[in-house]
């Protein structure tokens, strides 16, 4: 056995005849054990319910009885963004961003139904406990309280001066107690590995699982190399201890919420209500579409008028109430997926804001990276919104052409009062399903996930290969 090998071995002896240490190690694990468990069944459960749901609203739309176009733009569709298959490890944005969105004609909505209120940004952590959230805060907290004294119990002990007194060198010490917190490092990505496994089965690609397993080693191998860079400079185990607790609470909590603070309040994003008053007045401009003489389509209509040869709207070959609702939904949700892609672009900047802090702190840098390889962060939820509103979009203004195309005006006109206007104005139940596709949000492929990646992936390979140069450093200069 190699001198490495025998002293990260005695590591181990230290550990498991240490009560404090294999206690507090095994309350971790059992406590990983159980939230990763629980997150992984809470999302597969939610993925099953979501796709139920999913068929079920489709189900419903295509099963409603005759009816006139307009009621079916009022009945809406429910759409639902089932969790990815990495969210059993990392839910990401999921529980705050809604979990379905109503499409109805004449609005624009966000999703509902969230299961937690939204901090201040879309990567703020809210909700339960996941197992993305255990190796991000709780395992850097273990490898502390375990690591900060591999050296510095040998100086203590006096066997620092002995075992480079037998020709053991500094850069072999170093290296075995390096191999033991490896060792650590690696037990527990045991639970990380089964959980990937679990979402390969429910149909993520081996490389984004495998790409995302590899970004939670590295940020646990970066924070081994802090505690036993911490060990090596250091002289007394209580001022490692302090200094790395220190440097957790920066890392960990100071700098992401600090950096959440000041993105929102530097890129502040206006809400709901602000957003609509400041729509109000082009959504006036644009014309109510249940009123074909509304004066925004006059010159629409001398358009149809001029077109088809005829001076009276009973005489043209289309109704013109289908036509003018066509064409001022058009211009409404024009005018309000401007605002919303505005407030989409804002979102963005404050998350591009917030990552750049990974600079910063490895846990911001391994979270922003997590969430892309997810496929739950911000950037996916808003293509979310958007393939929804290409559907709602498509199919409301599928049934205004049969509003224009399937009736008279002069039914239309009369159906509230007469028994077989009202009857005639109905579309055949047929229509419903041809109008409205199936939905089912897919995730971006790996390459493209990886891309979003690519620069929080920098971040961390930056901090473990500086931390693990302050180790060689400190190892040359190890002495009694």
């Amino acid at each position: 056995m190699s001198n490495v090998l025998r002293i990260a071995a005695d590591q181990w002896r230290h550990w498991v005849a240490s009560r404090l240490a294999w206690v507090s190690s095994a309350v971790f694990v059992v406590l990983l054990v159980v939230v990763a468990s629980l997150t992984a069944f809470r999302m597969v459960e939610e993925r099953r319910v979501r796709l139920a749901n999913q068929t079920d609203a489709e189900t419903r739309f295509e099963s409603q009885p005759n009816r006139h176009p307009h009621r079916m733009v009022h009945y809406g569709h429910y759409v639902f963004r089932a969790p990815a298959p990495l969210s059993v490890i990392d839910p990401g944005i999921d529980a705050v961003t809604g979990r379905a969105m109503f499409l109805e004609g004449h609005r624009v909505n966000s999703a509902t139904f969230a299961e937690a209120q939204a901090s201040a940004n879309a990567g703020g952590r809210t909700g339960p406990p996941t197992t993305a959230i255990m190796y991000q805060l709780l395992l850097p907290l273990l490898l502390i309280g375990l690591g900060h004294g591999v050296v510095l119990r040998e100086r203590e002990t006096k066997t620092l001066a002995t075992l480079l007194g037998q020709g053991v060198s500094q850069a072999t010490l170093v290296a075995g107690k390096a191999a033991a917190l490896a060792s650590l490092v690696a037990l527990f990505s045991v639970p990380l590995v089964f959980a990937a496994v679990l979402a390969v089965s429910l149909g993520e690609s081996w490389v984004a699982a495998w790409a995302l397993v590899s970004t939670y080693v590295v940020y646990l191998v970066l924070w081994a190399a802090a505690v036993l860079a911490a060990s090596v400079w250091v002289r007394e185990r209580r001022h490692a201890l302090v200094l790395l607790l220190g440097a957790w609470v920066a890392v960990t909590v100071v700098v992401p919420r600090a950096g959440v603070a000041v993105a929102t309040a530097r890129l502040p994003a206006a809400g709901q209500i602000e957003r609509t008053l400041d729509a109000r007045e082009e959504i006036k401009a644009a014309g109510d579409g249940h009123k074909p003489d509304d004066p925004a389509f006059a010159r629409l209509r001398s358009e149809l008028f001029e077109q088809h040869g005829v001076d009276k709207v009973e005489d043209l070959p289309i109704n013109l109430r289908g036509v003018v609702a066509e064409r001022s939904e058009g211009a409404l949700s024009a005018i309000l997926q401007r605002y919303a892609d505005a407030r989409m672009a804002r979102e963005a900047e404050q998350e591009a804001a917030i990552a750049a802090l990974g600079w910063l702190s490895p846990t911001v840098a391994a979270g922003t990276a997590s969430r892309a390889l997810s496929g739950t962060d911000l950037a996916t939820y808003h293509r979310f919104l958007r393939e929804a509103e290409a559907l709602r979009l498509g199919f409301v203004q599928g049934l205004n052409r049969l509003h224009a195309t399937g009736m008279a005006y002069a039914d239309d006109v009369q159906r509230s009062r007469d028994a077989d206007a009202e009857r005639r104005t109905r579309v055949d139940a047929s229509n419903w399903a041809a109008l409205l596709d199936d939905f089912r949000f897919r995730l971006d492929r790996p390459a493209v996930r990886a891309r979003a990646a690519l620069s929080s992936w920098l971040m961390l390979l930056t901090w473990c290969a500086a931390l693990i140069s302050l180790v060689v450093l400190g190892a040359r200069r190890l002495t009694p």
